[in-house]
């Protein structure tokens, strides 16, 4: 009863919905894509195999999610999408694990849920277990995409303690390989966090000017970006010294849009991995895999409205706690911090907010 009385008194927050969500249409289904290309990324180690009947995802059961299809105002249905490297795509890269797997499929059905043209957007699913595509394809039997399997042993040499366990994991990192795990002819891809919604078309976040930028990302220039970084770091001319000639900005990894041809050209896996080498001898940062990002991007960022990334929804790395929405327009609603929607709603002591995230949950609870 107690938790009853508490979500009711977050009606204005599902209110909110009403006016971001203005529309949920129902199409005919997309046309499901396959691919059994392989590379050097998405090798599947022996030890993939378990002789166990029983596997985690057992305690995963989900909703088959709406039939989804094209509006009128797409590209004609004379063109046939061919596979990935169809330059009418939209490509998404979210990562699958089983600690967030609830929150990528609500991601997955929110954009599906407001996009225009929905058949025209493909998935790459960053997974750590092969057998998450089994899953996915039930769920969304039209959905177009692909699992790439990221070998943790590429990172687990180069990662540090953090202030958060969960951000130690190596799947956090496979944002760093983009490039090299996405087939040659995948020029441009949105990342995407597993703990947000998206309640605009995603083809407006894919359609940003990028101009000379790598990446296009929301800055928030007024936060206080010494914090990202170590006393040592900034007293250490030698660490220091990457921004001279620059204006850093502080700007969420969870949300960005990556020009993969300058990426390539440019080599920037490299040179995160770089830093990731440095921190593990001189301690330079404390946040996981944001701080490398920073130093190699900050202020070098195409800024991209702050509607496509209200985030630190999810409060602080260490007690979750609620927060409210930032002023202005919502187009993406991000779950950043320790508190996620799904764990506060199951313990009966949601956030306001997470009313806003619940209508996109396919996870079928069992009674």
């Amino acid at each position: 009863m107690l938790w009853v009385m508490q979500f009711s008194g977050f009606f204005s927050a599902a209110m909110l919905m009403i006016v971001l969500s203005p529309s949920f249409q129902s199409f005919p289904p997309a046309e499901a894509i396959r691919s059994s290309h392989l590379h050097a990324y998405l090798r599947l180690p022996s030890y993939q195999v378990s002789s166990s009947p029983y596997s985690p995802l057992d305690r995963f059961s989900f909703r088959k999610a709406s039939e989804f299809g094209n509006a009128d105002k797409c590209r004609s249905t004379d063109h046939k999408i061919t596979g990935v490297c169809d330059p009418s795509l939209v490509h998404v890269a979210i990562t699958l694990d089983v600690e967030y797997l609830r929150g990528s499929i609500a991601a997955v059905h929110s954009i599906l849920q407001h996009s225009l043209c929905p058949e025209n957007v493909f998935f790459h699913f960053l997974v750590s277990d092969t057998d998450l595509e089994t899953l996915v394809r039930s769920t969304f039997p039209q959905l177009k995409f692909k699992a790439y399997y990221f070998d943790p042993a590429i990172v687990r040499n180069l990662i540090s303690s953090s202030v958060r366990q969960a951000l130690e994991q190596p799947l956090n990192y496979a944002r760093n390989y983009l490039a090299d795990l996405l087939e040659p002819c995948v020029r441009r891809v949105i990342y995407l966090d597993s703990d947000l919604v998206v309640v605009d078309d995603i083809a407006k976040l894919w359609s940003t000017n990028l101009g000379s930028r790598t990446i296009g990302a929301p800055e928030y220039c007024h936060a206080n970006f010494t914090k990202y970084f170590t006393s040592g770091f900034w007293s250490a001319e030698r660490f220091s010294g990457t921004f001279k000639g620059r204006k850093p900005c502080y700007f969420n990894t969870g949300v960005m849009v990556i020009d993969l041809v300058k990426w390539r050209r440019v080599g920037y896996t490299k040179r995160i991995e770089r830093w990731m080498e440095i921190q593990k001898i001189d301690r330079i940062y404390e946040l996981g895999s944001l701080p490398p990002f920073l130093l190699v991007f900050a202020g070098r960022v195409a800024p991209i409205e702050h509607r496509w990334n209200q985030h630190g929804l999810g409060g602080d790395n260490v007690r979750g706690s609620c927060r409210g929405l930032h002023p202005g327009p919502v187009s993406l609603l991000h779950w950043s911090g320790s508190g996620k929607p799904w764990d506060r709603l199951d313990s009966r002591r949601p956030c306001p907010l997470d009313a806003l995230w619940a209508p996109y949950d396919l996870y079928r609870h069992s009674h």
